[in-house]
């Protein structure tokens, strides 16, 4: 009879002897048996790779690239790019394009084919589902002794408002007077609080800091790095030069680059920030 203990209470029945009865052996043999659905290894990753936005798939080749130029050895590399040919043979192009691979090999041996005719599916599209909010994200505030009281207090609100967070960069650690004398407590130096610290960045620089900032390089590689990693740029009219100095031609500003003259401006690049970064 079983008998069930503190560690292993069995089943009871509602009879005489008590305890239900199991056999002591039980006939047959134990395996664990996969659905030869499990030998398919590329159809899925095909699948997730074609439903991805071009700036995803890119951004998947750049990383392919990266990772494998660091392996050393040449025929490795190729075998990586014949499993790709399984996947989708634009990725193994592209990949072996950026590996400086000429000829490409022959598709790895596939335990069963690719199914390639598989659909897209939205629900795998990384960007498209992305927040529609910017609440809880921080903006990195680029500023200066004289920035602009009222633009600063017109983006506290904003940011208020929208539920973000504001960090203050500045050339100094211990604090930064704007325009109306009051001080505003300063989160980070620069130099010691790049811009891939923050979701987005606002550059407010008085006219006559202007020069003096341009000569610190952390403060032109604060804004660089945001564009090139396309980041929301906000800036006001007076620290333009800074955004210029960075590259920046004037007649072909996109929507990545707000100017704030207004507290309607300024809510137009909070807005826009909600996407995140402008893939465009």
């Amino acid at each position: 009879n079983y008998e069930p203990n503190s560690w292993n209470q069995g089943p009871r029945e509602s009879q005489e002897q008590g305890y239900r009865s199991f056999p002591d052996q039980v006939d047959g043999i134990k395996q664990r048996i996969r659905s030869e659905k499990f030998a398919d290894h590329y159809s899925q990753a095909r699948q997730f790779y074609l439903s991805q936005q071009e700036v995803e798939q890119s951004h998947m080749i750049e990383a392919l690239v990266f990772e494998l130029s660091k392996v050393e050895t040449l025929e490795i590399r190729r075998r990586m790019v014949s499993h790709l040919l399984n996947i989708d043979e634009g990725l193994a192009d592209a990949v072996a394009e950026g590996l400086g691979i000429d000829e490409l090999p022959a598709p790895a041996p596939a335990a069963r084919p690719t199914i390639t005719d598989l659909p897209t599916s939205p629900a795998l599209d990384i960007l498209s589902l992305g927040p529609d909010t910017f609440k809880g994200r921080t903006i990195g505030v680029l500023c200066a002794p004289g920035a602009d009281a009222d633009a600063f207090r017109m983006l506290e609100a904003a940011c208020q408002s929208e539920g973000c967070m504001i960090k203050i960069v500045a050339p100094r650690i211990g604090g930064v007077a704007l325009s109306d004398g009051s001080l505003l407590n300063v989160d980070e130096k620069i130099g010691g609080g790049p811009s891939v610290l923050f979701d987005a960045i606002v550059v407010m620089i008085p006219a006559d800091a202007v020069e003096t900032i341009q000569q610190m390089p952390p403060a032109n590689t604060f804004i660089s790095d945001a564009l090139l990693h396309h980041k929301y740029v906000g800036y006001t009219p007076a620290s333009w030069p800074l955004i210029e100095n960075c590259g920046v031609d004037p007649d072909s500003i996109t929507e990545q680059i707000v100017e704030i003259t207004n507290k309607k401006s300024m809510m137009t690049f909070i807005e826009t920030c909600r996407s995140l970064r402008c893939w465009t």
